[in-house]
């Protein structure tokens, strides 16, 4: 399905220098970033108290967050869980008080404001829990990231799964990026994203690889600057309306989503919108420039037939 369609490719490989340029520059800015200034990590990982209260009637989470605002616990997560009179409170670690104590305090407080409010459990989330959360995240990262380049030096090339793989790191390290510059928190939902964008990302250079793929087989008479160009020109309208509808539901969970799912879907928003950057002005150069031919493809095709014709 197409709402237009442009009759003339656009020259996007004649930009590669100095997109490839910007994206190494912003890379090397968010990692900068990472270095220097650190991530906010949230309770899951630093460890710290998680309560949960219930109420009589359907909390009002803003107020919740005002009362422990009030006693200095402006940093605190609040969320609802289960239903909406449940009350999900994550307190960071506080070196001068204990997880008994801080829940008393809590409780005072929520107590003064409302008094139908009662406490359901505590649990306190040792630091030695998020040390293995963050060794497991970064593991994750990096066998989906070898998964990624697996399947496309298998599907199509070596040379496209290391192009995709840079493109996609690179979309990953500018969130990371992003919320080391802001200090918004990072947590086990963003973490998800960002597992999230990794896939969503390189779906998006499968598309435009499978379409150069298509055009060395009919465009035998042009270039590979020209074959790329088309390609990515042929699948802007496809690409303007999936990313459009996802980026319509991502923006409805960032602002009626509540809290919960704010910075979830920040990192998904920020993904969704570099990683349509990088699969036309990052992987695409990068192709190019590790010298992908139409013999490469045409070697991976007869070796696909000879497969069929066995036995």
């Amino acid at each position: 399905m197409e709402f237009f369609r442009i009759k003339r490719d656009i020259p996007f490989m004649s930009w590669g220098k100095y997109t490839t340029t910007i994206s190494l520059a912003t890379f090397i800015i968010a990692v900068f970033f990472i270095v220097t200034k650190g991530l906010n990590l949230g309770v899951d990982f630093t460890g710290g108290t998680v309560m949960e209260v219930g109420y009589t009637q359907a909390a009002d989470l803003n107020r919740v967050r005002n009362t422990l605002a009030k006693i200095g616990m402006s940093d605190a997560s609040v969320q609802n869980f289960g239903t909406s009179s449940d009350v999900l409170i994550r307190l960071p670690a506080k070196p001068e008080k204990s997880s008994a104590q801080l829940s008393e305090i809590v409780m005072a407080a929520l107590h003064q404001d409302d008094i139908t409010v009662e406490m359901r459990r505590v649990e306190f989330v040792g630091p030695q829990v998020g040390e293995e959360l963050v060794e497991n995240g970064a593991l994750a990262l990096l066998i989906v990231s070898l998964g990624i380049i697996a399947y496309l030096a298998i599907r199509f090339e070596w040379k496209f799964g290391v192009a995709a793989i840079i493109a996609n790191l690179h979309d990953v390290v500018i969130i990371i990026g992003f919320f080391a510059f802001f200090q918004w928190e990072f947590s086990l939902t963003v973490l998800a994203a960002v597992l999230a964008i990794l896939g969503y990302s390189v779906n998006e250079s499968v598309v435009v690889f499978d379409r150069i793929r298509e055009n060395f087989r009919t465009m035998r008479k042009t270039s590979v600057a020209q074959v790329i160009d088309n390609a990515i020109t042929r699948t802007m309208s496809r690409t303007i309306i999936t990313h459009g509808c996802t980026q319509m539901a991502v923006c409805s969970m960032l602002f009626f989503g509540g809290e919960a799912l704010h910075y979830f879907a920040l990192a998904l928003t920020i993904g969704i919108l570099f990683g349509i950057y990088s699969a036309v002005l990052v992987a695409s150069p990068i192709v190019m420039l590790l010298g992908v031919s139409r013999e490469d493809l045409v070697k991976v095709e007869k070796k696909e037939k000879e497969a069929e014709a066995l036995p």
